[in-house]
C-alpha cells in the first residue's frame, strides 16, 4: 500500500477567525496562510481586527504574504464561500461601509448565525464590551503600543525557538494567563458578552477582541472566542452536524495539508 497522502482540504460548515492584524509585524501570517489553504467552508466569518490600521498609523508594513491572505479570502468569496466581514476597533474605518460588499465580501456590524443543529449565536467583534476601548480610546491606543512591543519580543523569541527545533509558544499569551489583572479582565469581558446573548434570548455568542481563545458555558450561554492570529493562531469551526470546535493551528501545523512537501514524480509513478 502506498503511504502517499492526498492534499484534500479540511471541510467545515462554518469557520470563524478574528484578530488577524494584517499590517502588523506580529501577525503569524504563515500559519494563517496555511490554515486558509488547508480548509474549506460554506460560511467564513471575519470577526474583526482583520486589518490593523492602528499599527499602520506611523509606518506602513504590508509584505506580500499579507497580500496573499487578502487574495485567499477573495478567492474563497468568488468560489462560493459566503464571507462576512465584521469590523473591530483596529479596523473600525470599515464600519462606515456597513451592509456593502467588496469583492463579494459582505460587511456587517454583527450577525446572528444559526448552526446546523438549530442554535442561534450572535457574532460580533466584542470591543463594545471593553470599557477601556469604549470610554478611553486614547488609553487603549497607548496600551496597544506597549502590547505591540511585547509581541515584537514574542516574535523574536519564536524565531529563536524555531531555530532550536522547539514548537511555537507565545510569551504574550503566557503572561496574559499569569497576570491577575489580565485574568480578571478576561473574566469580566466574558461575563459581559454572555449577558448580552442572554438578554437577546440567544443560545450563545461568538466574538474575538481579547486574543484569548475560549469555549465554555456561562450560566446557560455558550461563550465562544475564536482567539487571534498574533498569539494563539486559533479558529472556531462548526462541523456539519452543528458541533463547534476550537482549532489551535500551531498544534495542527506539522500535520496540516497545505505544507506537505510535493510528492516526487518517481513516487507517483510507483504508486500508479
Amino acid at each position: 500500500m502506498s503511504d502517499i497522502r492526498r492534499l484534500s482540504p479540511l471541510k467545515y460548515r462554518s469557520i470563524f477567525i478574528s484578530d488577524l492584524h494584517l499590517g502588523f509585524r506580529g501577525c503569524q501570517v504563515q500559519f494563517l496562510l496555511d490554515f486558509l489553504r488547508s480548509t474549506q467552508c460554506k460560511q467564513l466569518y471575519l470577526v474583526g481586527d482583520i486589518v490593523d490600521l492602528w499599527a499602520m498609523q506611523g509606518r506602513v508594513y504590508w509584505p506580500d504574504a499579507h497580500n496573499q491572505v487578502v487574495r485567499e479570502l477573495l478567492d474563497k468569496a468568488r468560489n462560493g464561500t459566503e464571507v462576512i466581514y465584521i469590523p473591530g476597533n483596529h479596523d473600525e474605518l470599515m464600519r462606515t461601509h456597513l451592509d456593502l460588499s467588496f469583492g463579494e465580501i459582505r460587511i456587517c456590524d454583527e450577525r446572528v448565525h444559526t448552526t446546523a443543529d438549530g442554535r442561534c449565536f450572535l457574532v460580533l467583534h466584542g470591543d463594545r464590551f471593553d470599557r477601556v476601548v469604549q470610554h478611553s480610546p486614547w488609553l487603549a491606543q497607548i496600551g496597544s503600543q506597549a502590547y505591540d512591543r511585547l509581541l515584537a519580543l514574542n516574535g523574536w523569541l519564536s524565531r529563536v525557538r524555531a531555530a532550536l527545533g522547539f514548537k511555537y509558544w507565545s510569551l504574550a499569551g503566557y503572561l496574559k494567563r499569569k497576570v491577575k489583572d489580565a485574568v480578571n479582565y478576561i473574566g469580566n469581558y466574558e461575563q459581559a458578552v454572555a449577558a448580552e446573548a442572554r438578554e437577546r434570548r440567544l443560545d450563545g455568542m461568538i466574538c474575538g477582541h481579547i486574543h484569548h481563545a475560549e469555549m465554555r458555558t456561562i450560566q446557560g450561554i455558550t461563550y465562544c472566542n475564536c482567539g487571534d492570529w498574533v498569539e494563539s493562531c486559533t479558529a472556531l469551526v462548526e462541523h456539519h452536524d452543528g458541533r463547534l470546535e476550537l482549532l489551535r493551528w500551531t498544534d495542527t501545523y506539522p500535520e496540516s495539508l497545505a505544507i506537505l512537501a510535493p510528492v516526487p514524480a518517481l513516487a507517483l509513478a510507483q504508486a500508479g
